[in-house]
């Protein structure tokens, strides 16, 4: 059987591989298919596509965008129109918070008595984008902690100290902001939505008016209870499922792709699904 990874990051985000490097390492596991989903920026999109078709492996452009949460609420975009000018002025304005979070995430740090500066968080991020996992790595090479996981689960996981949840979009706009760039949206690991069963149903249900399309049924820390409960609340929706591990490359070496943290493997029929919603759009 073919399968898939449809959540990796590069380096254009806060992994430690470039988008080459990223597939070519895909095709090493035997993937035959992978979506590139670094967080608010597309930049790794056209190199992933070019390596793929050196190292024969199929590429999603896509994009993971993080929205206005009480907790932690990721929406992923698949088979956008990554040069959409709609696209690229969202962008910008993302950013413009993303980098505010940053300044006040690196401050909160400083405030806890770590010596960490966003000098040497963009020392290790090549494209300007700074993630959580830089400052993780940050506090792990300078021996505050022995790993990247423990970076989050201490201090920079919501609800952690140094946690800054502040975003641009609501879930809302950006489901339709996918849909607008020609996507199809899913919400990433609604574990982390920390909603109760019905407040998560009553939450998807509600985006699936503005175009939802489904929900992450496969991911690297599912239990096989949870990877069954997503499956069939999908299914009781009427809503497609998507499957990734969240691969960051060395940013959370705990998590390989294609596999995650256990034997857990996405078939090529999770993506065949999907493009037949997304040939229907077209």
């Amino acid at each position: 059987m073919d399968y898939i990874d449809l959540h990796t990051h590069s380096n254009c985000s806060d992994g430690s591989m470039t988008p080459t490097e990223l597939v070519r390492h895909a095709a090493e596991k035997g993937l035959k298919a992978i979506a590139l989903s670094d967080h608010d920026t597309v930049s790794g999109i056209d190199e992933a596509i070019e390596a793929g078709k050196r190292y024969n492996v199929e590429i999603v452009p896509a994009i993971e965008f993080s929205v206005q949460s009480e907790t932690e609420t990721h929406i992923l975009g698949f088979y956008i129109d990554h040069k959409s000018p709609i696209l690229v002025e969202a962008l910008g304005n993302i950013n413009k918070v993303r980098r505010l979070r940053t300044l006040n995430t690196c401050e909160k740090l400083q405030n806890l008595g770590f010596d960490i500066s966003m000098e040497e968080a963009l020392a290790i991020a090549p494209s300007g984008l700074i993630g959580r996992a830089h400052f993780a790595r940050i506090l792990m090479e300078k021996g505050y902690i022995s790993s990247v996981k423990e970076g989050f689960d201490k201090y920079l996981a919501n609800g952690r100290p140094a946690y800054d949840g502040s975003q641009y979009l609501t879930a809302e706009s950006a489901v339709k902001l996918i849909e607008e760039i020609g996507g199809v949206s899913f919400v990433a690991h609604p574990h982390l939505i920390r909603l109760q069963d019905a407040q998560l149903r009553e939450f998807l249900i509600e985006l699936k008016k503005y175009g939802l399309c489904g929900i992450e049924g496969y991911y690297n820390e599912y239990t096989p209870e949870m990877q069954d409960y997503f499956q069939s609340l999908a299914s009781e929706l009427r809503l497609e499922i998507s499957g990734g591990t969240d691969f960051h490359a060395k940013m959370k070496p705990h998590i390989e792709i294609g596999i995650g943290q256990g034997d857990m493997k996405i078939p090529y029929s999770v993506l065949e699904n999907i493009k037949h919603i997304v040939n229907a759009k077209r």
